[in-house]
């Protein structure tokens, strides 16, 4: 078994419902053009904020994904 090499891309996804549907809004789009994903990390959390509500959540996810041989 040899061992892997990984890289880590940036996105942002964003919502107007819930954190849950931005990261994956995120993982969906990146996954279009980036084969191989494995994990996800979350590095920063806001939001736009309309009058007194929210009214997107936006997500920073680092996806990692493993470079081909």
């Amino acid at each position: 078994m040899s061992d892997k090499v990984y890289k880590k891309v940036e996105v942002v996804g964003t919502s107007h419902m819930n954190l849950e549907d931005a990261i994956q809004t995120a993982i969906s789009k990146a996954g279009e053009s980036v084969r191989n994903m494995r994990w996800f990390e979350i590095d920063e959390i806001r939001g736009r904020i309309d009058g007194a509500d929210v009214a997107q959540w936006q997500v920073t996810v680092v996806i990692g994904f493993a470079v081909e041989d």
